[in-house]
């Protein structure tokens, strides 16, 4: 009789890790084609700068925990969180917002909690938030697609000069955000609009998206989360759209194509730690984040909301596996039987 070889599951549980964060990665890099197409060689700055301080101070805090540092740098999860986060920030972000943003992440949103498996926040919205709040001026303003060249971007990143106002714009939502007078066909004429979210900001989307509908294809998470949260988002958005008027809030396409709705949508309310378990939790889950989305935006003190919702859900989070956590096997026959043998 021949006995099946079956691999114990502990011994290929970090490559399993390693390859989820290298699959991760290679998703993103429809987006990283984009914002590089628009923006020139900002991004790519961006994310070279934040993936040095991710791993950088991850070895650092490993170190100062006496835990192995190699062996938890190569599961990827630092280089996913920085790659994530420099795709939010602006490019040619100044050196000081990137160190600060990315260093919080991993240390106050990941490391102070032991880690891996452990944060119970996204650590990439926390570093976002973190910069959004104590530098809102310098987190919504935008270079102009095709306008800063390499060498006045780098002087932007050092601090030895601003770009010039011509280079620069605020995002769509902001532009909607201050807006108490125009109608939405004026507003059209802004230069930070585009077709449908934004000038630039419908293709950053759409290429998340393509990224986004690969991990799917790849299985790595299930359609729950990613379609609740756009579900949500566009019946709110259609719920409270008011033509065109001076106080709409923007139409469901403006709002799916503009700022970062699909990042959002496909690699960080994904995330298997901080949302919820069952498919019906990380539905909720999906749909509480599109439905703070569209408050926060509308309603709200910031024009993009994608990182205060995600971390006000990781609060709920909990509590929707409470309430969502499947029943466990056989549990109902046996409560029925022990009923009968009373």
């Amino acid at each position: 009789m021949a006995l099946p070889r079956i691999t114990s599951p502990h011994t290929t549980g970090s490559n399993r890790t390693q390859r989820v964060m290298l699959l991760v990665l290679a998703a993103t890099l429809p987006g990283v084609i984009a914002l590089t197409w628009l923006y020139g060689a900002g991004t790519l700055i961006n994310l070279i700068w934040a993936s040095a301080v991710a791993l950088g101070s991850e070895a650092l805090i490993l170190r100062l925990r006496q835990r192995p540092v190699q062996f938890f740098l190569r599961d990827g999860s630092a280089l996913v969180t920085a790659v994530l986060l420099a795709l939010a920030l602006p490019p040619y972000s100044p050196w000081w917002l990137t160190l600060i943003a990315t260093g919080s992440a991993i240390v106050l949103g990941k490391q102070l909690y032991g880690g891996l498996g452990q944060n119970p926040f996204n650590p990439a919205m926390i570093g976002y938030v973190v910069v959004l709040v104590s530098f809102p001026v310098e987190m919504t303003t935008w270079p102009v697609p095709h306008t800063v060249g390499l060498s006045a971007g780098l002087q932007h990143i050092l601090g030895i000069a601003s770009l010039p106002d011509g280079w620069t714009q605020a995002t769509a939502l902001d532009v909607f955000k201050v807006n108490k007078s125009l109608t939405v066909d004026e507003l059209w004429a802004n230069p930070a609009f585009g077709h449908f979210g934004g000038i630039g900001s419908e293709v950053i989307n759409l290429a998340f998206l393509a990224g986004g509908l690969f991990l799917l294809h790849k299985r790595l998470f299930t359609w729950h989360a990613p379609i609740g949260m756009l579900a949500a988002l566009a019946i709110m958005s259609l719920l409270f759209w008011n033509g065109s008027g001076s106080d709409s809030h923007g139409s469901p396409l403006f709002h799916l194509l503009s700022g970062a709705t699909m990042l959002g949508a496909f690699f960080i309310v994904t995330d298997p730690v901080s949302s919820a378990t069952s498919n019906q939790g990380r539905l909720i889950f999906g749909a509480g984040v599109g439905i703070l989305v569209y408050v926060i935006r509308a309603w709200g003190g910031y024009p993009d909301a994608v990182a205060f919702a995600v971390l006000l859900m990781n609060l709920s989070a909990p509590t929707i596996d409470y309430y969502t956590r499947p029943r466990t096997y056989g549990h109902r026959k046996a409560e029925r039987g022990f009923k009968l043998g009373e």
